[in-house]
């Protein structure tokens, strides 16, 4: 017969020992708290920040002459090759000139009749042999056939059809034995002068508004001579390499889009814009002194719109704050309120961010703000 161990316990007394410090182990680790996210912050520096606006237009020619005939006639030649560049009074068509040339001797064989006869008239009344009633006819004869034979003469200078300024010729509408006539309704041809060339944008008047009301406060400080500076953006993304000057803004407003329209003038020697084209120019407003920019990715809206941004305090806790966003500089939010020089805010790791938590910030390495900074500060973002 088999005795049975005493306190069969014992035996079991290994496991559960394991099972107990195993318990207290996971309980440590639960009690112990958890290390703080690492996120990438951004901070923000405020600096002098010239402030652009982004505007569509369309280039139109600076001047345009339709090219007409003064005579009517036969079109005996094109003196021009269609789509060239012209000189102010260089010929382009040749009317037919034997009719007024002949019109013109005409003209000069009665002029020299006339002559003669006020000449003759003039010594003869020294002696009483015309009356003055004569001489003076005779006089105001010779007056008319001088100005006959200067109209006579322009009529065959006509024939010559030149160019009204200097510039860029389209198509020729006529050709070679086509009939020409005074005052008639349709052009020879068109001249556009190209160089300078116009840029006519629209500009919100409400918008307009705001700009005035923010220089008159100070927030917006003018830039000089800078403000009428314009640049361009052609349709393909492309940017025309130089620079235009504002001239002027029109005296209406237009009623159906609340806009007024602007006009650049840009100078155009390679002739790389021609009328018509659509465009972006982008006008200098001035520099706003203290501007405080954060990159578009730090900015969340809330379900009711509002803007608002994770922003990290000195003790590293984080809290979300509302902000004030004026507009979009390149790829920034420009700041109004809400924000400080030398905070720094939650750029990267969003989503791992709650109110009050403690956070472990690191400089984001991504962030490269496009921006016209002030020259006095430097290009940059930091």
């Amino acid at each position: 017969m088999k005795r049975r161990a005493p306190f069969p316990f014992i035996q079991s007394l290994p496991l559960a020992l394991i099972l107990l410090l195993a318990a207290c182990k996971e309980a440590e680790q639960a009690a112990a708290p958890a290390p703080p996210a690492e996120v990438g912050v951004y901070t923000v520096q405020a600096q002098p920040l010239t402030l652009t606006t982004d505007l569509p237009g369309r280039t139109s020619a600076f001047r345009v002459a339709e090219v007409r005939p003064q005579v009517g006639g036969i079109l005996q030649e094109r003196l021009f090759t269609e789509g060239s560049e012209v000189k102010k009074g260089q010929p382009l068509y040749q009317i037919d000139p034997r009719t007024y040339e002949a019109e013109l001797a005409r003209s000069e064989a009665n002029l020299s009749t006339a002559e003669n006869l006020a000449k003759r008239y003039e010594r003869l009344l020294q002696t009483s042999a015309v009356s003055r009633q004569q001489y003076d006819d005779a006089i105001s004869a010779w007056k008319q056939a001088q100005a006959e034979v200067r109209v006579r003469r322009i009529d065959v200078q006509y024939t010559r059809v030149l160019a009204p300024i200097s510039g860029r010729i389209g198509r020729s509408t006529i050709t070679e034995g086509a009939l020409v006539t005074t005052g008639q309704t349709q052009a020879l041809a068109t001249v556009h002068q190209l160089d300078p060339i116009y840029v006519d944008v629209t500009q919100p008047i409400v918008r307009l508004l705001e700009l005035r009301s923010a220089l008159e406060s100070g927030r917006l400080q003018s830039s000089g001579k800078d403000q009428a500076e314009v640049s361009l953006t052609l349709e393909d993304g492309s940017v025309y390499p130089l620079t235009g000057t504002l001239k002027f803004s029109e005296v209406n407003v237009d009623q159906g889009t609340g806009s007024v329209t602007l006009r650049a003038v840009f100078p155009n020697p390679e002739r790389k814009l021609l009328p018509g084209m659509f465009v972006h120019a982008q006008l200098k407003e001035g520099v706003q002194q203290n501007a405080i920019l954060v990159p578009q990715q730090a900015v969340i809206r809330d379900v009711r719109g509002v803007a608002t941004a994770w922003v990290v305090k000195p003790d590293n806790s984080v809290e979300l704050r509302e902000l004030e966003t004026l507009r979009t500089v390149g790829n920034a939010w420009l700041i109004g309120e809400g924000l400080a020089s030398g905070e720094r805010i939650v750029v990267e790791g969003t989503q791992r961010v709650r109110g009050g938590a403690t956070v472990k910030p690191v400089e984001a390495g991504n962030i490269d703000l496009v921006a016209d900074f002030a020259p006095t500060t430097g290009q940059g973002g930091r």
